[in-house]
């Protein structure tokens, strides 16, 4: 059972979840996406660099392995534990402020002798990197004619980061609803298996059962003793 629950985890990361790292840079803010085998018996650590005063979010979800449960750990730059969660499924997890370093995000299976865990986890950092274009293309544009422009450039920039943030947002959401997707689908599959040998055995034993009784019937009824005429 644990042999082909290994093979079903090891086609749905093949077949679902092709991509192994996705990672935008828009406005200032960094996503990252990952689904990885947590191998039982054993703990993955991922790194994230953070800026001083910067919000980092985490969100993870166990889609596949049974027990669909793993240790959960999220370390600042000097190795102090800022979350420490223990066999979970699933979290979210904000941490603010943030100091300059890198975090690190582990995942734990120790406690897990022989079945593998398929893990999706996305971080979600704002106050990295920069903005598009930089605040130089804007400053030049502040220094057009006022006639020209009809809105105020503050109040589009405002507008477009916001939609920006927005938009990034919904694309979040849109991953962690294909995460439980996979995740349901996981549980299904294996559910389907289990509910199928069972049923089979059943059908099995009642077999047998029938065909005992047929036997025991008979043999009470087989009389070998020689009638004389």
């Amino acid at each position: 059972m644990d042999f082909l629950l290994v093979n079903k985890t090891r086609l749905l990361l093949l077949a679902v979840f092709g991509l192994s790292l996705v990672e935008v840079f828009v406005f200032g803010e960094e996503s990252s996406e990952f689904t990885f085998l947590l191998q039982a018996g054993k703990s993955d650590c991922f790194f994230q660099r953070a800026i001083q005063n910067g919000t980092m979010e985490v969100e993870y979800q166990v889609i596949g392995g049974a027990g669909m449960d793993v240790d959960f750990t999220i370390l600042n730059p000097e190795g102090a534990p800022l979350v420490a969660e223990t066999r979970r499924s699933d979290g979210v997890h904000v941490v603010e402020p943030t100091v300059e370093g890198d975090y690190q995000v582990c995942f734990d299976n120790s406690f897990s002798h022989f079945s593998e865990k398929m893990v999706f986890f996305e971080l979600y950092v704002e106050g990295q990197g920069g903005d598009v274009g930089g605040d130089e293309e804007w400053a030049g544009l502040e220094e057009m004619d006022e006639n020209m422009l009809q809105y105020k450039l503050q109040d589009m920039r405002e507008y477009m980061d916001s939609v920006q943030k927005r938009l990034e947002r919904s694309r979040q959401m849109q991953t962690v609803l294909r995460a439980f997707e996979a995740r349901d689908r996981n549980l299904l599959d294996d559910n389907l298996w289990r509910v199928s040998f069972w049923s089979c055995a059943s059908v099995l034993v009642m077999l047998c059962v029938a065909l005992t009784q047929v036997y025991t019937v008979r043999k009470l009824f087989d009389d070998k003793r020689r009638i004389c005429t």
